[in-house]
């Protein structure tokens, strides 16, 4: 399995880079987090970097023109060698540079296609599945891509509505889910188990990889 450089883009509380970190110091992270990139000066999130003694570089995005943000952006993730980028409550748009195709992940804490776009992250995404009578949500791990939340879906877990649900409960229950997937959907990147057909992501049994590898 390939080692991997992983940078993560923050723009909040940091719960998922947390996990991502924790996972890391259990060893099951196939490879290491050596940069975050923040957009925003005085959030959480950037304390749970500096906790964790990686390096950290903020990019503040308020005001700043879509195309120089995300040039800066890239310049940090350049520098640090950055093979896979996780987004983890990214809330600023990232044009994908060509280089970085199926490079960006995100996640998302609903069943995509559903309740995601533009204003649709964190608490509003909870309150518009329960609006909606829905018996079921979850959450996506995708391919980043231009169009926003709409990028190949790599990996989904599903989770029950109940009755008595509140947005905060529904949340907890989602990010459980997210703090497994997640996860592993790297893996299986790192495990080069991850192909790209159109819209869908296909998941290659290990010995297909293994085969490929031994023939080339």
């Amino acid at each position: 399995m390939r080692e991997l450089r992983i940078g993560v883009l923050i723009s909040g509380g940091g719960r998922t880079l947390a996990n991502l970190l924790q996972v890391q110091r259990r060893g099951e992270l196939p490879g290491r987090i050596e940069l975050v990139v923040s957009n925003r000066e005085n959030i959480p999130g950037n304390n749970v970097a500096r906790a964790a003694g990686v390096p950290l570089v903020i990019i503040p995005s308020k005001g700043v023109p879509e195309h120089v943000f995300a040039e800066r952006v890239y310049a940090a993730l350049d520098a640090s060698a950055i093979d896979l980028v996780l987004m983890a409550g990214f809330l600023r748009r990232l044009p994908v540079r060509p280089d970085y195709t199926w490079r960006i992940m995100n996640i998302h804490p609903s069943l995509l296609p559903l309740f995601g776009g533009r204003g649709m992250y964190g608490e509003r995404v909870h309150r518009a599945v329960l609006a909606s009578g829905m018996k079921v949500s979850g959450c996506t791990v995708h391919f980043v891509t231009d169009e926003l939340d709409g990028g190949p879906i790599i990996l989904q877990a599903c989770v029950p509505v109940e009755e008595d649900d509140t947005p905060e409960t529904l949340a907890a229950r989602v990010f459980v889910e997210e703090c497994r997937i997640y996860p592993e959907a790297v893996r299986l990147y790192a495990a080069g188990r991850l192909r790209v057909e159109g819209r869908r992501v296909r998941i290659l049994p290990l010995n297909a990889v293994l085969e490929e590898r031994e023939g080339q």
